[in-house]
């Protein structure tokens, strides 16, 4: 195809205005930059949203629920308990409520006591009692009459082991192996 003339006069000016035109195209407002937000320390253990109604010993905030007879500042999936251990709770509710734990009896123990008799208690409230004559892992769980509990509002939750082991090293008083204690909504297991 061969160009006329003044088709090969035009076509630098073409050319220039078609690098013009692409260069104009390309020009735009970037768009502000903004610094990075403001870094926070992690609070290790902290749960905002969670409001706790059954403590595992293998909680990273296990500690914050103990009240007495439970060591504090160990890990792991279960713990030693004294006589009484005692944790603090909050249920979300307290429509359909169970006390719940799991616990083991450790034969080195109940070989010096003999069968123990365990009483799990909701705040100033006797639920039950249990006796034991083997060692081993058990559960525990029964509902919990009305009125025991207030939704949002803290409440004890516990057991008591009529016998406790001393250690003839040091003295330690042991009762059970707390694995997990607290309240569950829903139909006792």
């Amino acid at each position: 195809m061969l160009l006329t003339h003044s088709e090969v006069r035009a076509a630098p000016f073409a050319l220039a205005a078609a690098i013009f035109l692409g260069l104009l195209a390309g020009c735009q407002k970037m768009p502000e930059t903004y610094a990075p937000p403001e870094q926070r320390p992690v609070f290790e253990n902290f749960r905002p949203y969670r409001i706790s109604r059954i403590v595992e010993m293998s909680d990273g905030d296990v500690d914050s629920h103990i009240v007495r007879d439970i060591p504090t500042g160990q890990q792991g999936p279960w713990r030693w308990t004294g006589e009484n251990p005692t944790v603090k709770v909050v249920p979300r509710t307290a429509d359909n409520l169970n006390y719940t734990i799991d616990f083991s009896i450790a034969d080195t123990t109940l070989k010096e006591t003999g069968p123990v008799t365990l009483r799990f208690f909701v705040g100033e409230h006797a639920l039950d009692s249990a006796r034991y004559t083997a060692p081993g892992t058990y559960h525990f769980e029964k509902a919990l009459p009305g009125g025991w509990v207030e939704a949002g509002k803290e409440v004890t939750v516990g057991a008591s082991i009529n016998k406790v082991w001393t250690s003839p090293n040091d003295g330690a008083k042991l009762g059970f192996i707390l694995t997990r204690i607290g309240l569950r909504q829903g139909a006792a297991k």
